[in-house]
This record gives structure tokens, sequence and C-alpha cells, in this order.
């Protein structure tokens, strides 16, 4: 996956810049308050893209489950 399009993807649920690191760039979800970096690479493996994406997506796995 291209970076942009990862980054695009990321400010579509949510997310944030937060800083530039020395080799990442780190983003972070307002909703969840998790953060994670993204690295500066013009491609960006599909499985580390999918994680990230994960790792920020606005799903809460305590709200899932019901109670009835």
């Amino acid at each position: 996956m291209k970076r942009l399009d990862l980054i695009r993807a990321l400010e579509q649920i949510g997310c944030v810049l937060v800083r530039h690191g020395a080799r990442h760039d780190w983003y972070r979800n307002p909703l969840t308050g998790v953060s994670q970096p993204v690295a500066r690479h013009r491609e960006i493996k599909e499985h580390m893209a999918r994680h990230i994406i994960r790792m920020l997506g606005n799903h809460n796995p305590a709200n899932g489950a019901s109670d009835s």
C-alpha cells in the first residue's frame, strides 16, 4: 500500500498527526486515544497497513459484546 493511501485512510477514520519522529510519523485516534507509528517508506506492506488501520479504528472490543 502506498504511504499516502494509508494516511488518507487514517484521516478518513478520524486520526490526526501527533508528531513527526525520526523515522516514523505518529498518528492518534482522538476517540480511542490509541497511537500508532507510520513509517516514512513510500510503500508499506499490506499486512502492516491493515494492522495500523485496525489498531486505530473506532471500534472498541469491550463495547462489541451484548449483555442480553
